[in-house]
């Protein structure tokens, strides 16, 4: 097999982890997922290596509904909605009404991802920083966690956050700042995602804000099919690869690697209340209702 090939395909699925995980933030769709059945074969790949529970995100329209839709396909598969900051050029009206409706769905648990990006230049710094504003009184409105997309924009980001007025659970996905602004987003309250850029050898500012996040306020994610860790980086990525994030994890900050999976599965827990969402969903399954779109 040519290097190139290798590149193509999938790390392979390493040992369980000694506990439960949940993958905070993976995008099923874009890892080639259409179906039921390939949602449930993706993710029992990531039970397999001890990851149990997803949040799928959309980052448009199509991808929220088809989100919440997947959701009731498989109970281990939660959903999280919003216009990706790079698509909001000509968020409208509707966009706002499809959102707002999905945004209530009982499998729904946060708003997301949305924030600015100022790295690509698909869609200028107002209507990103206008959209952001909607998101976060939608969060607020609905009661879930407001999921952050944060490219190159840490201090619009958090001063948006202040005159707004920040909703009581904020997620900050794939963190990407350094201790500092670490310290800043921990000190607010706020909770910080770690993805695979947390295991690249070369992150080395990354890592110090790895070690100083209380596990409390601690998620870990693959945002696959992208971001995938070290030693795979630049191969296909999915949901059991968190595994990989949080043994480097453990090891950065010195700790067990089932101490730090039952740490972050509790903060998921809380974060996103999966419990809550799971007995609505028995619930409502033992009345005889399905819970789809």
């Amino acid at each position: 097999m040519s290097k190139r090939d290798s590149r193509r395909e999938l790390p392979p699925v390493p040992e369980a982890l000694p506990a439960s995980a949940v993958d905070a933030h993976t995008h099923l769709d874009a890892c080639g997922a259409s179906t039921a059945e390939d949602v449930r074969a993706i993710v029992d790949r990531a039970q397999a290596a001890g990851v149990g529970r997803v949040v799928t995100v959309a980052d448009d329209i199509g991808s929220a509904r088809w989100a919440a839709e997947a959701s009731t396909w498989d109970d281990r598969v939660f959903a999280a909605v919003a216009l990706h900051p790079t698509r909001t050029k000509d968020f409208d009206d509707a966009d706002r009404e499809a959102l707002e409706e999905l945004s209530r769905h009982p499998r729904v648990v946060a708003v997301g991802e949305t924030g600015l990006d100022y790295y690509w230049d698909y869609s200028p710094p107002e209507p990103q920083q206008e959209a952001f504003r909607w998101h976060i009184d939608l969060a607020k409105r609905v009661g879930k966690p407001l999921m952050i997309h944060d490219r190159e924009a840490h201090e619009d980001i958090l001063r948006i956050l202040e005159e707004e007025g920040a909703p009581s659970t904020v997620v900050f996905h794939c963190f990407s700042g350094d201790a500092d602004f670490a310290r800043r987003c921990v000190d607010a309250g706020y909770v910080l995602s770690f993805a695979g850029t947390a295991t690249f050898r070369n992150a080395r500012a990354l890592h110090e804000a790895a070690r100083l996040v209380p596990a409390g306020q601690m998620l870990v994610e693959t945002d696959a099919p992208f971001l995938t860790p070290h030693p795979y980086r630049g191969r296909p990525n999915e949901p059991y690869c968190a595994n990989y994030t949080l043994r480097a994890l453990a090891e950065l900050r010195g700790v067990s690697v089932e101490e730090l999976v039952v740490a972050t599965t509790e903060t998921a827990e809380r974060t996103f209340r999966l419990g809550e969402v799971a007995q609505n969903r028995s619930n409502q399954v033992g009345a005889g209702g399905t819970g789809s779109l």
